[in-house]
């Protein structure tokens, strides 16, 4: 099958999943969901593969057993692509995003002495000039052991480190051109992935 969009009645499916976040509503449009959303989905992932990897769509399932807030479906549809790549549909349009959200402690150790290296923390600030990056689980601070003046304590204080963009709903989400706004998208993201995955990963 051939990637053609994703028909705006999608949309509409996660607007009426954010009414009524219920089995009785999820049960009654499941045959839609796995055939007009999850489906496109797929077929995108199979024509990503080749150039970022294979790809996995989450489960459209919340994990309530910790969460005050027992909706049991998820709305939006998100998928994980090899090396950190995610894309998300919503009734809020689409979404893709690159990089490493929350790192583990073995990897902020790696990120932040790189950061502080003069010469792989300097290629960092210039990705960072060129491209759009967002820093997560940031501290108001450089961390502790790493001088608060240093220059790059801007960098230094996140946790995780992506690039993220939003595409509100269009005409074009309903054809082939959805492809092209992702590939293009996580090919201007390349630069940051490849720091990461040389440095922190």
């Amino acid at each position: 099958m051939t990637f053609r969009g994703w028909p705006s009645e999608a949309l509409e499916f996660y607007d009426g999943l954010e009414a009524d976040n219920s089995k009785t509503y999820w049960t009654a449009h499941l045959e839609f969901y796995e055939q007009q959303v999850r489906d496109p989905m797929r077929e995108l992932l199979a024509e990503l593969e080749p150039e970022f990897g294979p790809g996995k769509i989450f489960r459209p399932y919340r994990d309530v057993r910790f969460s005050q807030d027992k909706t049991p479906y998820k709305t939006h549809l998100g998928a994980w692509l090899d090396a950190g790549h995610y894309i998300q549909l919503s009734g809020n349009g689409l979404a893709a995003g690159c990089g490493v959200y929350q790192m583990d402690k073995d990897q902020l150790d790696r990120y932040r002495r790189a950061v502080a290296d003069d010469i792989t923390g300097a290629e960092l600030a210039g990705i960072a000039a060129r491209i759009d990056v967002h820093g997560h689980g940031s501290l108001k601070t450089a961390p502790r052991g790493y001088d608060k003046d240093h220059p790059r304590a801007d960098l230094l204080r996140h946790k995780g480190l992506t690039t993220w963009q939003e595409w509100k709903p269009a005409p074009w989400l309903g054809t082939a051109a959805a492809k092209k706004r992702i590939v293009d998208f996580l090919r201007a993201s390349r630069p940051l992935k490849d720091w990461l995955d040389i440095h922190v990963r």
